[in-house]
């Protein structure tokens, strides 16, 4: 298959390139590097699927959103933080479908945390957003196409780097091999916590 992993050079975006290479034709594709992409700015996602053709499988791995903390967090924040993650990986999707080939896959990013999260009320707003946003999603699309979610949790590697205990986190090869099912896998609609 043909993929294209937005968010190549990110902790998951890198891990997910190295899983899925080695059995698929990966394109990786960052906000710096080329092809070029911003989910902040949809002329990008254009110019990217105007650049790579034929694809099999959209992955996006760049999404990110920052803990604020609900009583100070202004609105204009909360649209800012929305923008991306969410709205952004919205426009990505349907682009995504218009350019897939017959019984293509777009495989999203979430975040959803099991237990409440200090400052990550507008990630839940925007990982639940994403949930239902799929899950609804998958009963529209047609020629076959399939659409999933990965909620990855805490990182290991990324707690690692911030200082934090690690023993609460996924390692990154875990979480890459949960965007390598929805890929190459058969489920529609669902999300997936690796």
């Amino acid at each position: 298959m043909k993929v294209l992993v937005v968010g190549s050079t990110g902790i998951i975006g890198r891990a997910v390139v190295g899983a899925l290479s080695g059995s698929h034709q990966v394109i990786g594709a960052s906000r710096s590097g080329q092809p070029r992409a911003d989910l902040e700015e949809p002329a990008s996602l254009e110019a990217l699927f105007e650049a790579v053709k034929d694809l099999d499988a959209v992955v996006c791995c760049a999404a990110g959103g920052p803990l604020v903390a609900l009583e100070s967090v202004t609105v204009e924040e909360i649209t800012a933080g929305m923008r991306g993650k969410l709205l952004g990986q919205v426009a990505l999707a349907q682009r995504a479908m218009r350019h897939l080939r017959h019984g293509g896959s777009v495989t999203l990013t979430g975040g959803t945390f099991a237990a409440p999260l200090p400052g990550g009320s507008l990630g839940a707003l925007i990982n639940t957003g994403l949930e239902g946003f799929v899950r609804n999603a998958a009963g529209e699309i047609g020629r076959e196409l399939r659409i999933n979610l990965i909620s990855p949790g805490w990182i290991k590697e990324t707690l690692r780097s911030m200082g934090a205990d690690d023993s609460e986190g996924t390692p990154v090869a875990d979480v890459a091999q949960a965007y390598v099912s929805a890929v190459e896998g058969t489920m529609q609609g669902q999300t997936l916590r690796p």
